[in-house]
């Protein structure tokens, strides 16, 4: 079964201007099908190959003459021959031929400083998750519930192909700690390393505390802080910044740590979805689903995700978007019924933003939208309609 991705429009509109396009993203979220679907009479090359790769990077030349005959290219993986992008950078700038090279990756900072040094001006990129619960809803797959499908997780195999959940991110672990993290980094004790990654399971939701983090796992906070960047890198967990431009002055400024997907997090955890439902981490296990379904819902818009967290010394807000000009702000509840507290954040900010704020929501875990108290009140299977809201605004 193949699902719908959002981004395939954009990713077709895109290639019409620029003679590059690189879509990025974690391992085995989609990039290559999604690649294959949108460009079916492109000549495909996978450098994860090691043949291919030790051709490619041999004689780059022969490789890019060998390409002129297509109708264009997909390069998947193509960091793993980093220098191959000057030599693309030669051959457009003498073709000028829109969307010719397909381009996949999935180590984010590796990729950006190749890109940064060849291709600047000459690349759009496009960031591809997981899938989102808008994708899973128009193939007809999302459930009744969250628990079940945070426990899940959001990569398309355990969706199009039914693959079991513990197996799928059992294969993820190990492909993704012996070759990616043994490709950037040396990271000597590769199972001290997967304890880390659970530790940053526990902690998500939680403003970042390295000291504690790499006290728990028995490493140095120098070390803690290159793992943590790593998972960041290769889009396993990602920062949300707090905002502190206006408001209030009295405001925390460190950052939250999130997991793009919750099923790898749960698998980590060991958390069933009966778990999910009655234990301590339904709470955070929902606030990321929520944070990273937002952060899903403007990528595959081709947007980038303004999202930021508020906080002073008494009150939060679980997520602020930014526009241009205003800021709208989300408040994230994992309860099914809707509760006069639910607001008290979302009030105060009100109070010392006035009109800046322009819009305010509150996600929960029951699955009808209404409004109360001036606040738009969203279930959590229409994020969706979230987004749409502030970016028609």
């Amino acid at each position: 079964m193949i699902i719908q991705r959002d981004l395939h429009q954009h990713l077709l509109t895109v290639a019409k201007f620029f003679p590059v396009v690189a879509i990025l993203g974690p391992r085995q979220s989609g990039k290559t099908t999604l690649a294959q679907l949108a460009f079916a009479d492109y000549k495909y090359i996978s450098l994860e190959d090691y043949d291919t790769r030790e051709q490619v990077a041999s004689d780059p030349r022969k490789f890019l003459q060998d390409c002129s005959t297509a109708t264009g290219v997909i390069l998947d993986e193509f960091q793993h021959v980093p220098e191959i992008l000057s030599y693309i950078q030669t051959y457009v700038d003498k073709h000028q031929q829109p969307g010719f090279f397909i381009l996949t990756g999935s180590q984010n900072f590796l990729v950006s400083e190749a890109i940064s040094q060849s291709l600047a001006g000459r690349i759009a990129i496009m960031t591809l998750l997981p899938l989102s619960t808008n994708e899973l809803k128009q193939a007809g797959l999302l459930p009744e519930r969250f628990e079940p499908l945070v426990a899940t997780g959001f990569a398309p195999a355990l969706w199009s192909k039914q693959v079991p959940p513990a197996d799928w991110y059992r294969g993820f672990l190990k492909t993704y700690i012996e070759r990616d993290i043994r490709h950037i980094k040396n990271v000597h004790d590769l199972g001290l390393f997967r304890t880390f990654m659970a530790l940053c399971a526990g902690r998500i939701g939680q403003q970042i505390n390295l000291s504690t983090l790499a006290n728990d796992c028995g490493i140095k906070v120098q070390t803690a802080q290159s793992w943590l960047s790593l998972l960041d890198a290769t889009y396993i967990t990602f920062p949300l910044m707090p905002f502190y431009k206006n408001f209030n002055k009295r405001i925390t400024k460190t950052p939250k740590l999130y997991f793009y997907d919750t099923g790898l997090a749960a698998y980590l955890l060991d958390l069933t979805p009966e778990l999910v439902e009655h234990g301590a981490m339904r709470g955070p296990m929902f606030e990321t689903f929520i944070i990273s379904e937002l952060a899903k819902n403007f990528l595959n818009r081709n947007l980038e995700p303004r999202l930021f967290y508020w906080r002073d010394q008494t009150n939060e807000v679980d997520c602020l978007i930014g526009t241009p000009l205003k800021q709208h702000g989300i408040e994230i509840k994992a309860g099914m019924t809707v509760s006069q507290d639910f607001f008290k954040g979302l009030s105060y900010l009100k109070k010392l933003a006035g009109d800046e704020l322009e819009n305010r929501f509150l996600v929960y875990a029951g699955r009808e939208n209404y409004e109360a108290y001036d606040t738009k009140i969203t279930g959590w299977q229409d994020i969706a309609g979230i987004v749409n809201a502030i970016i028609t605004k």
